[in-house]
């Protein structure tokens, strides 16, 4: 990690993989105009290093080990305003790009994307520009500007509930997600119930089957 310099663009990493972090920090602190003021596993980490530093940029993978990516970037937005996020992700874009830009971060890579698109994305987020792939954005556009009363299915789900369902698809149990998400099994279940009713489930049974079947095609992407 490099000292402080107000002269280049301070990025905080936080990436639960060290191999990940130590190859972006590399990457981004051979430009002459970046420096890596530091790197984070977890979200308490994170959380201290963005209040210590006082990064430009945060990047932050969307699965972490204590807690879910989209909770961290809405916490680096009410702590530290001026710190922008810049999210690297596995996920699929067309799934969580929308999500991570109403949460308060300004950009989505996958990390399925060359290297040097991260570099970019530092760049285009300190011009004050959203940095998603074209496809993606021509399809929030299309969302405000035509017709929004069909929006349904996955998407009609809340952050939280979008959360719930992709653990469900990745077989956990209600008592772990409850752990996880420090919620209650009570709560858990309500958010369970709101998902099976938006998306026209009678019972947990065809829940798990949609959660499944979602969270396979997801990967498939």
């Amino acid at each position: 990690m490099n000292e402080r310099d107000s002269s280049k663009t301070r990025v905080l990493l936080v990436d639960d993989h060290p191999l990940l972090r130590r190859g972006l920090a590399q990457l981004v602190n051979q430009e002459k105009d970046m420096s890596v003021v530091g790197e984070a596993e977890d979200v308490v980490s994170a959380l201290k290093l963005v209040e210590d530093h006082k990064p430009d940029v945060a990047v932050v993978d969307l699965s972490l080990k204590d807690s879910n990516g989209m909770d961290l970037i809405k916490d680096i937005r009410l702590r530290a305003p001026n710190t922008l996020v810049l999210v690297l992700s596995m996920h699929d874009e067309s799934f969580y790009a929308e999500r991570v830009l109403r949460a308060g971060a300004r950009g989505y890579i996958t990390k399925g994307e060359n290297s040097a698109k991260v570099i970019e994305g530092i760049r285009d987020v300190m011009r004050g520009k959203v940095f998603v792939n074209e496809s993606i954005s021509s399809r929030m556009l299309s969302k405000f500007v035509g017709d929004r009363t069909g929006v349904g299915g996955i998407e009609s789900l809340s952050d939280r509930e979008f959360e719930i369902i992709a653990m469900i698809g990745r077989g956990m149990q209600t008592r772990e997600i409850a752990k996880k998400l420090h919620l209650s099994v009570k709560t858990i279940d309500a958010h369970r119930d709101n998902i099976k009713r938006k998306l026209n489930l009678p019972d947990a049974s065809e829940l798990l089957k949609y959660a499944i079947k979602w969270a396979q095609s997801e990967k498939e992407m």
